[in-house]
């Protein structure tokens, strides 16, 4: 992952997104004005949901030329 921020604020989750080839669920997400999608075949995916409406401290930078999250923890 490339130019990697640290981000704080509450999370949205805007849409569920296509699922992989492999059947893992993938999100777009906001926080702190960023928009940004769960990675493929990525943990985080089942996870993201638990997060929605809450503070967190989340790490968001480019993979493959898209905006994704990489990290998500309660702030």
């Amino acid at each position: 992952m490339k130019n990697s921020t640290r981000h704080t604020g509450t999370l949205t989750v805007v849409e569920r997104c296509a699922s992989s080839v492999n059947g893992n669920p993938r999100y777009l997400v906001m926080l702190d004005g960023y928009t940004a999608r769960t990675m493929v075949d990525s943990s985080l995916g089942y996870a993201i949901t638990n997060f929605e409406g809450k503070n967190v401290e989340a790490l968001i930078g480019t993979h493959y030329g898209t905006r994704s999250i990489e990290s998500v923890k309660l702030a």
